[in-house]
């Protein structure tokens, strides 16, 4: 574990929704891929944020929003900012991080651009059962982020 960083156990090059797509085009892309969440990038190609499953039925089916008129950016943007990882920090760094943001996916960053996506399902392969049940528990016991 202490070899391996972020870039080692990423999804590489994840599907970016744009950031004036509409919450009807995200929630297409979300179930076609299988995904629960997706990055949101703006017209130069840089991370502006994420936008999950449970934000769509939240913040726009549950409040009688309309899906094809809405967009992307209404969600992904607001008081949060994007909770990151560099892609050459640490697995442990990325664990502490899940924690401290009570986040289930993190977007992997070189510089400014975006690399790739890890999640809780690739730290389990890697990190020792014990430190990543503490890790499960924890962002388990705050309310859903990602």
């Amino acid at each position: 574990m202490a070899d391996k960083t972020a870039r080692d156990l990423m999804t590489a090059d994840p599907e970016c929704i744009a950031i004036d797509a509409t919450v009807l085009d995200a929630a297409k892309k979300l179930a076609e891929g299988g995904y629960g969440a997706m990055p949101v990038c703006g017209t130069d190609g840089r991370l502006k944020g994420m936008v999950t499953d449970r934000d769509i039925v939240t913040e726009v089916v549950a409040q009688g929003k309309d899906p094809e008129t809405t967009t992307v950016e209404q969600l992904a943007t607001g008081d949060q900012s994007t909770v990151t990882i560099g892609a050459d920090d640490s697995i442990e760094e990325a664990l502490r991080t899940m924690e401290e943001h009570d986040v289930r996916r993190l977007p992997v960053i070189d510089g400014d651009e975006l690399v790739g996506i890890v999640s809780q399902a690739d730290l389990a392969k890697e990190v020792d059962p014990q430190r990543f049940t503490r890790t499960v528990e924890d962002i388990s016991s705050a309310p859903a982020n990602n």
